[in-house]
């Protein structure tokens, strides 16, 4: 799980292997695979950074 940060300041955790995708306009967007949709504060590229952390943690690469 990665810890993200809603616009009202509110963190949360969601499953990044749920997510669908990930759009900017121009907040950040994300929308999962059953279609829930979640706009937070980190940018594209610091979502995609967590992603990366948290697969090396799992899989250690």
């Amino acid at each position: 799980m990665i810890k993200l940060t809603k616009l009202n300041n509110e963190e949360f955790y969601i499953n990044p292997y749920q997510i669908e995708k990930i759009e900017c306009h121009p907040d950040t967007t994300i929308t999962m695979m059953n279609g829930h949709v979640y706009v937070v504060k980190e940018s594209i590229e610091e979502v995609k950074k967590k992603v990366v952390e948290l697969n090396k943690e799992i899989f250690g690469k």
